[in-house]
């Protein structure tokens, strides 16, 4: 990996994002470090790097992808708290402020990187890329294996930091890419498909996070590990076939649809993005609230095997 000091003229150029020639560049949920390389400077591209500081630093500080806007998943307002339930989706409100703010236009064309060293890292990814199509906005894809890939492929960093030229976003919400108690209800009673991606020791009763109430999970559901979609030593998310063939070994129906959770949100938008992004399956929603929520009622119920 070279670390490029000069990255401004970078930085500048894609800081014209939301001016003319916005166009979508891709329609690939994932892209690769090649891509990304080939796009850098097109002013319809805004590069968010969504790494948290480390004991280590800020890693953002030590060295980005040139033109990299800093969008840290757990400082800068991705998920909220609300009623006591962590990892909600925020208000429309405080996403356009968020978004736009970043200099993402509705116009512009979003690469999320992470650091891709293993697939709960890379779920803050795709609880980010959930959250801009929930919104309305499909031009987002996720750098496939994140910074992981980038060294592997000797990208170039940066440690220019960028200021974005803020902005208009407008949010258009999406209900059918989100569940609620509501909708998951209804898919206890009418056989939609509910995928745990919790740990099969979290799934099965043996172990919850404290932010659940009860151990267990939630009736008629199946486990998909989120480690499965996710290959750290590539590193590469899961292809469609493999995705496709965790589904079957689940004994899922394809045809009636799909609600994940785990236990805050954050590692069912693995499964969420495996499901309907890279496998291209219909009517997949991400409960975000997840375990967190349905056990803050102690009337819900909750199943052990």
């Amino acid at each position: 990996m070279r670390l490029n000091l000069a990255g401004a003229a970078m930085a500048a150029a894609l800081l014209l994002t939301g001016a003319a020639h916005a166009e979508r560049l891709t329609e690939q949920p994932l892209v690769d470090s090649a891509w990304l390389k080939d796009h850098l400077g097109n002013p319809s591209l805004v590069v968010l790097d969504i790494r948290d500081a480390t004991e280590a630093g800020d890693l953002y500080a030590a060295g980005h992808v040139p033109g990299a806007v800093a969008a840290p998943y757990a400082a800068s307002g991705w998920r909220a708290n609300v009623n006591n339930v962590p990892g909600l989706l925020p208000t429309e409100d405080a996403i356009e402020t968020l978004v736009s703010g970043l200099g993402v236009s509705n116009d512009s064309h979003v690469v999320i990187l992470t650091g891709g060293a293993n697939a709960s890292d890379f779920g803050g990814a795709t609880r980010v890329y959930w959250t801009f199509k929930v919104y309305g906005h499909d031009n987002v894809s996720i750098l496939d294996g994140g910074y992981a890939a980038w060294a592997k492929a000797d990208g170039e960093l940066s440690t220019d930091a960028v200021t974005p030229v803020a902005a208009t976003f407008d949010a258009e919400f999406r209900p059918e890419l989100r569940a609620e108690v509501a909708e998951v209800n209804e898919a206890i009673a009418n056989d939609t498909n509910l995928i745990d991606a919790r740990s099969v020791a979290q799934f099965i009763g043996q172990e919850k996070t404290n932010t659940v109430q009860s151990l267990g999970h939630i009736p008629s559901a199946v486990n998909i590990n989120f480690d499965k979609f996710y290959d750290a030593e590539k590193p590469a998310f899961a292809s469609a076939d493999i995705i496709a063939q965790l589904a079957r070994d689940a004994g899922v129906n394809d045809s009636e649809g799909f609600i994940s959770f785990c236990n805050t949100g954050h590692l069912a938008s693995i499964a969420w993005f495996g499901l309907s992004e890279v496998e291209g399956l219909p009517n997949v929603r991400l409960y975000d609230g997840s375990m967190s929520d349905w056990t803050s009622d102690p009337s819900r119920p909750v199943v052990t095997n």
